[in-house]
């Protein structure tokens, strides 16, 4: 038996009937409405419709029409940061920021929130280049940090992934809007201060281990792999194989 029907309209296919779509085998109906066209959402909920998801220039809202509760997928129940961590090498200092625009002035990383349809190392790159003027290159993932209820997100769930990044130039021209203050610190330095805040302190002591021990103990690197829609490609993030491993069929 394959999957049960459903149905996406927009405001213009106006053809049908709850009782119809019920008759045709119908689970849900996906109702796209334009923003100009607003007005039909009123109308759409006296039919038994509630809100999906929003956004700039539409709304779209459903109906569940199979037994029991809704089994349709929730909408943005996430949102995702990233961070670079900008190691360099040569020196042992890593690039640090101060928020402008928060009460405490504590040293981070600098990063932002991911854009739809970035990957996670070109988040890492922009987003400290937008705020420092320094170019980067992504290595690897260090960690992921998830919260829930997070109130600059709405309420949703937050994941805050902070990212390896190898430099590319030095000279600090960082964004006045966002940051107070930006420098080159001392890795060791920024380990023990308590000027930072607790998840910059304990990802610059990971980083430290990393920096004196090798970076192989504590990066989770990326591959990329095709994927099983034709054409397209996901990325597979995982802590690197021994090469013994790697060429087992």
């Amino acid at each position: 038996m394959g999957w049960p029907r459903l149905v996406r309209l927009s405001p213009t296919q106006r053809h049908g009937s709850v009782a119809q779509w019920r008759k045709e085998g119908c689970i849900a109906v996906w109702l796209h409405v334009p923003i100009f066209q607003s007005g039909f959402a009123a109308a759409a909920a006296s039919q038994g419709f509630t809100f999906h998801h929003a956004e700039q220039g539409s709304s779209t809202l459903t109906l569940w029409l199979g037994e029991g509760p809704s089994r349709l997928p929730v909408y943005a129940t996430h949102q995702l940061g990233v961070a670079g961590a900008v190691l360099h090498e040569s020196t042992g200092k890593v690039l640090v920021v101060q928020d402008r625009n928060k009460t405490t002035n504590a040293w981070k990383f600098p990063g932002g929130l991911s854009n739809p349809g970035e990957d996670i190392g070109d988040t890492a790159v922009r987003e400290v280049f937008e705020e420092t003027g320094i170019k980067s290159e992504f290595k690897s993932i260090l960690s992921i940090r998830q919260q829930h209820e997070h109130p600059g997100a709405f309420g949703k769930s937050d994941m805050y992934i902070i990212c390896r990044l190898e430099p590319s130039s030095f000279n600090i021209s960082f964004c006045q809007q966002e940051c107070l203050r930006c420098e080159w610190m001392d890795l060791g330095e920024l380990a023990q201060t308590k000027l930072a805040t607790p998840i910059t302190s304990n990802i610059a002591k990971l980083l430290l281990y990393g920096y004196q021990e090798g970076f192989d103990k504590i990066d989770i690197t990326m591959r990329e792999f095709p994927a099983v829609s034709t054409g397209l490609f996901y990325k597979l993030y995982h802590r690197e194989l021994p090469e013994s491993y790697r060429s087992i069929m």
